[in-house]
């Protein structure tokens, strides 16, 4: 998770909060495309106001996208995600935040130690066929050396 600074109250704070990002800006901070960010704008989690044909996103706009991303390394469904980013909209006590992010996490940790079960048992069974086929290919390596020899002793 992030770390969070306090800031001095007054024009640095100000500042902070009206600092904008290009729809570049933000593709190249987070090493995805621009049509990525507009992707996430389409699905309704960012907000971007426009100047012209240009789009402004805000610091808001910019945390938004960050916790998307991070919900979707996380493997999160688009309405999951939604939902998260939606609850930090709303809420003033993270208790209840903290206490949904925790259930999704176990759900997540489940789901993906299930999927390692299911890798660990495939790599078991490729072992297993390797062996076979390794023993396979000596007793014909063994069997034809046999031939060969029988061939050579007549």
């Amino acid at each position: 998770m992030e770390k969070t600074t306090l800031m001095p109250q007054g024009s640095d704070q100000n500042l902070l909060d009206s600092q904008t990002f290009s729809i570049s800006d933000l593709a190249r901070e987070f090493d995805i495309t621009p049509r990525t960010i507009r992707f996430w704008e389409d699905q309704g989690l960012l907000f971007p106001r426009r100047e012209g044909q240009t789009r402004v996103f805000s610091r808001r706009d910019r945390t938004r996208l960050k916790l998307a991303l991070r919900g979707k390394r996380l493997g999160l469904s688009l309405a999951r995600i939604k939902e998260m980013i939606s609850m930090y909209d709303t809420a003033h006590d993270e208790t209840p935040q903290l206490v949904k992010f925790l259930d999704v996490l176990a759900e997540r940790r489940a789901a993906y130690e299930r999927q390692r079960e299911d890798i660990e048992a495939v790599l078991d069974e490729i072992a297993g066929f390797e062996q076979v086929c390794c023993e396979l290919l000596a007793k014909e390596a063994a069997a034809g050396a046999l031939s060969e020899k029988g061939a050579f002793s007549g």
